[in-house]
C-alpha cells in the first residue's frame, strides 16, 4: 500500500494491489504506452526544462469513476485560467527527479492546491516524462487511486480558482468533445465539462488515456472551439 502521508518521511511507493477492476485498462496503459504515443513533445535531450509533476487522480463518485481537476487562477503567469491536474515544479525537498521526487511533488502540490489528504491516495503508476514547450516544464504524470476520499477545495485563491471532479462518463461522452483551434495554429483535443473547457496538455493526456484504455467513444473531430489569443 502506498505510504503517501508525510511525504518527507519514508518512501513513497507505487502499488497496484487492491485497485478497482475498472482501473485495469489504465494500469495496462501505464505498463505499455510509449512516450511518442502520448505526445510529440518530449523532454529536450540536453536535459533542459524545469522538472515538474502532476497528479492524475481517479476516484469513484456518485456518477461512477471520476477525475480530480482544478482551475488555475487567472492571475498566474503561465497557463492562467486553464483547468489542469493538480501539480507543479519539484522542490529540492522532493528528492531525486529521476527517482521518487515526482511522486512526492505530485502529492505535495495536490495537497497544497486542493487540500486533499495524501494518506488516502494510492499511487499506482507513472507515465513517461513529457514536455510543455510554452512554459519549459518537463512533466511526470503520476497516476493515483483515491482509495480514501477527503474533502477538497481551493486552498489559495491566488493559485487556484476552483477544484472539481469530472465523471469519466462525461469525458467519454461524444457531445462533450471538440477540437480546439488556437490562433498560433495549435490544434488539439478538448472537453467541455463542468462549465469548463479542458484543453492543452491536460486534455491531451486525458485524450490519450481514454484512447489507449479502450474507453474512447467515436466523436466528431470536426467540431471546433476557437481559443482566444490570450489563452
Amino acid at each position: 500500500m502506498t505510504r503517501a502521508s508525510g511525504t518527507q518521511d519514508g518512501p513513497v511507493v507505487l502499488s497496484k494491489e487492491g485497485l478497482p477492476d475498472w482501473l485495469g485498462p489504465v494500469v495496462r496503459v501505464v505498463e505499455t504506452v510509449e512516450p511518442l504515443q502520448l505526445s510529440r513533445f518530449l523532454p529536450p535531450e540536453n536535459g533542459a526544462g524545469r522538472q515538474s509533476a502532476v497528479l492524475i487522480l481517479f476516484g469513484e463518485g456518485e456518477c461512477g469513476p471520476e477525475l480530480l481537476l482544478m482551475e488555475r487562477a487567472s492571475s498566474l503567469r503561465s497557463h492562467a485560467g486553464q483547468p489542469s491536474f493538480p501539480g507543479g515544479a519539484l522542490d529540492p525537498e522532493d528528492g531525486d527527479p529521476q527517482a521518487d521526487g515526482p511522486l512526492r511533488a505530485a502529492l505535495r502540490e495536490a495537497e497544497e492546491e486542493t487540500g486533499l489528504d495524501p494518506s488516502g491516495v494510492q499511487l499506482f503508476g507513472v507515465l513517461p516524462k513529457l514536455y510543455i514547450p510554452v512554459s519549459g516544464f518537463v512533466v511526470t504524470p503520476v497516476l493515483g487511486w483515491w482509495r480514501e476520499p477527503s474533502p477538497v477545495d481551493v486552498v489559495d485563491p491566488n493559485e487556484t480558482a476552483r477544484v472539481f471532479t469530472v465523471p469519466v462518463a462525461d469525458l467519454t461522452n461524444p457531445d462533450n468533445r471538440a477540437t480546439t483551434v488556437h490562433p498560433s495554429g495549435y490544434r488539439g483535443p478538448a472537453f467541455l465539462v463542468e462549465s469548463a473547457l479542458v484543453w492543452g496538455f491536460t486534455a491531451g493526456i486525458i485524450d490519450r488515456l481514454l484512447h489507449f484504455s479502450g474507453w474512447e467513444r467515436p466523436w466528431d473531430r470536426g467540431k471546433q472551439v476557437p481559443l482566444d489569443w490570450r489563452s
